[in-house]
C-alpha cells in the first residue's frame, strides 16, 4: 500500500533545513526525511485488533511542523516516540477485517479512530492510574508493552498512522460514526475533541468577563464554536491573522476580532473590559484586570507573553498549541497570580453529569445541530502531499484552514 513515511536521519534533516531556506519545495526533495513509499499492509498485532481502510485523514498542525522540521532535538517528547513513522492520527475509515477476539465492531462499519497508544492497545493489564481515569494522553507506559515507544498512531514505528491506505487499531480505539454523519464531519472528531477538552476542563469563569482565543486555525475556530455552543452568555474575543480566518471566526461566534499586533490586542481588551493599560518605562503595556480566560491554541512564546499581559488577575491561560520555546517576559505571571495550564489532547470527559469519551460528545453535539464542517477547506489525494503541506505552510495565500488527505469514497 502507499504511505507517507518520515525517516529520522540527521543528514536528511540537515539537507532539508539548508535547502528549505531557499525553497519550501526542498522539504519534499530527494534528500528530505518525508516521502511517499510502498509499504506492506499492516498486520493485526493481537486478536483484539482490527484493520481499517482509510477514507479520510486530517493533517494536524503537528504533522505540518514535523514535515517542515520545526522542532529541536532536546524536545522531551523524543523519549516517547520512535522512527520510522507513517504520519497521521486524525483518521476515519471502514473496517475491513477484525481479529477473533473483537466483540463490538464488525466489518463494514464506519469508524473514527482514537489514536492514543495507551495501556490497553499496548496489551498492558491492569492499566495505569491515568488510563483507568480515562486520561489516555497521560498514560505512564508509552514506552512499554507490545510496541516501540510512541504516544499515538503516527509517531510509533510499530503502529502506522493514517497517511496510508490502511491502518490497524485496537478495538477500543474505534468509535462508530453515526448514520447521516459524512466523512468531512466525522474526521473533525479528533481536533474537536482537543478543543473540547480544554474548554470542559477549564471553562470560562462566571464573572461575565470575556474569553479570549489566540489563533484562528483549526483548534482556535473549534474552540470558538464550542464556547458559543456551551457558554452562549460568554463574549468571545479572538486574535486572528488572516482575513479568511476572521470571516469564519465571526461565523462561528466570535464577538470581537483582534489583529495580531501586541499593543492593539492590549488596547482592545482594555476597551472591552473597561480597564486602563499600564505602560512601563520600556517595553509593552499590560493590564491588571483583563479577560476571564485565555485559550491559547498557538502556544508560542509571543502568544503566552501577550496572554499574561491581557489576562485577568488569578485567571487561567489554557495552552493547547505547540511551538518551540524561547525566553519571554513573564513578570505578570507572579504579579497577577495567573495560572498557566497545559491542555493535552482528549480522553474521557465529564459532560452534563455523564462520563463520555470526547468523540462521543462530539457526535452528540452534531445531533443537536452543531455544524463545524465548513472548517474543512482543502482536500488532497495522498499523491499530492507536497501541495497539501505547502498550502498549510502559506495559509494566507491558499486560504486553508483544515486540510485532509482523501482516499477512496465508500
Amino acid at each position: 500500500m502507499k504511505a507517507l513515511v518520515f525517516r529520522y536521519s540527521l543528514p536528511r534533516m540537515a539537507a532539508g533545513r539548508l535547502l528549505g531556506a531557499f525553497s519550501p519545495s526542498a522539504y519534499f526533495g530527494p534528500w528530505a526525511p518525508i516521502r511517499l513509499e510502498s509499504v506492506p499492509d499492516p498486520a493485526l498485532p493481537a486478536d483484539d485488533w482490527l484493520l481499517v481502510r482509510t477514507a479520510r485523514c486530517g493533517i494536524c498542525g503537528s504533522d505540518t511542523k514535523q514535515v517542515f522540521l520545526r522542532g529541536d532535538r532536546d524536545n522531551p517528547l523524543t523519549a516517547v516516540i520512535s522512527f520510522p513513522q507513517v504520519l497521521g492520527h486524525e483518521a476515519v475509515g471502514v473496517i475491513e477485517e477484525v481479529g477473533p477476539a473483537v466483540r463490538e465492531r464488525k466489518p463494514g462499519e464506519r469508524v473514527v479512530i482514537n489514536p492514543w497508544l495507551s495501556c490497553t492497545p499496548r496489551g498492558i493489564d491492569p492499566p495505569c492510574d491515568a488510563c483507568q481515569a480515562g486520561d489516555y494522553p497521560l498514560c505512564e507506559r508509552f514506552t512499554e508493552g507490545r510496541f516501540e515507544p510512541g504516544i499515538h498512531a503516527g509517531n510509533c514505528s510499530d503502529v502506522p498512522g493514517g497517511f496510508a491506505e490502511r491502518i490497524a487499531v485496537h478495538e477500543s480505539q474505534a468509535f462508530l460514526i453515526p448514520e447521516g454523519v459524512g466523512w468531512e464531519a466525522a474526521v473533525l472528531a479528533d481536533p474537536f475533541s482537543v478543543a473540547l477538552h480544554s474548554v470542559l476542563r477549564h471553562p470560562p469563569p462566571s464573572s461575565g468577563r470575556p474569553a479570549l482565543v489566540f489563533g484562528c486555525g483549526t483548534l482556535g475556530l473549534l474552540t470558538i464554536a464550542i464556547l458559543r455552543h456551551l457558554y452562549p452568555e460568554v463574549p468571545v474575543m479572538a486574535v486572528v491573522r488572516y482575513p479568511h480566518q476572521a470571516e469564519m471566526a465571526r461565523r462561528f461566534g466570535a464577538a470581537e476580532l483582534l489583529p495580531e499586533g501586541r499593543e492593539e490586542v492590549v488596547e482592545a481588551v482594555a476597551r472591552v473590559v473597561g480597564a486602563s493599560a499600564l505602560r512601563p518605562w520600556s517595553g509593552k503595556s499590560w493590564l491588571v484586570r483583563g479577560v476571564g480566560v485565555v485559550y491559547d491554541t498557538v502556544g508560542s512564546p509571543e502568544s503566552v507573553e501577550l496572554a499574561l499581559r491581557v489576562i485577568d488577575a488569578r485567571a487561567e491561560i489554557v495552552v493547547s498549541g505547540v511551538e518551540a520555546p524561547r525566553r519571554f517576559e513573564w513578570t505578570p505571571l507572579y504579579f497577577k497570580e495567573v495560572s498557566v495550564v497545559g491542555s493535552n489532547a482528549f480522553g474521557i470527559e465529564t459532560f452534563e453529569g455523564r462520563r463520555l469519551h470526547s468523540m462521543q460528545i462530539y457526535f452528540e453535539l452534531l445531533d443537536r445541530g452543531l455544524d463545524v464542517s465548513s472548517i474543512v477547506t482543502h482536500s488532497f489525494p495522498l499523491d499530492d502531499y507536497r501541495e497539501a503541506f505547502l498550502s498549510l505552510r502559506d495559509k494566507g495565500k491558499s486560504g486553508a484552514v483544515k486540510a485532509l488527505f482523501t482516499f477512496r469514497d465508500e
